[in-house]
């Protein structure tokens, strides 16, 4: 089955939680480190092993932004926006055959 291979390449978004940042980021373009927190009900150490993952696979970039204080911010890039699309239609090749 060949949707099913092409889903099982990509090892980046084959983990649950990493694919929970990016279909929150996917409408939003980018989050705030503690919104994923408190959507994803993780720990910090957990979020932030994931997010490195998902940078270094390019995409996400991972930033600071001054508010009333320093900030960690998460904003999804072209190639991720891209990845994630191309996976969720791969998924849904496959739902639509069961």
């Amino acid at each position: 089955m060949e949707p099913l291979r092409e889903l099982t390449k990509n090892h980046v978004l084959g983990n649950p939680i990493r694919l929970g940042i990016m279909l929150f980021l996917l409408p939003r373009e980018k989050a705030l480190f503690r919104d994923l927190l408190e959507v994803l009900e993780i720990t910090p150490g957990n979020l932030d092993s994931h997010l490195k993952a998902l940078e270094k696979a390019g995409y996400v970039d991972i930033y600071k932004v001054i508010a009333d204080r320093p900030r960690t911010a998460v904003k999804i890039t072209e190639k991720g926006a891209k990845e994630i699309t191309e996976y969720l239609a791969t998924l849904k090749k496959i739902l639509s055959r069961i």
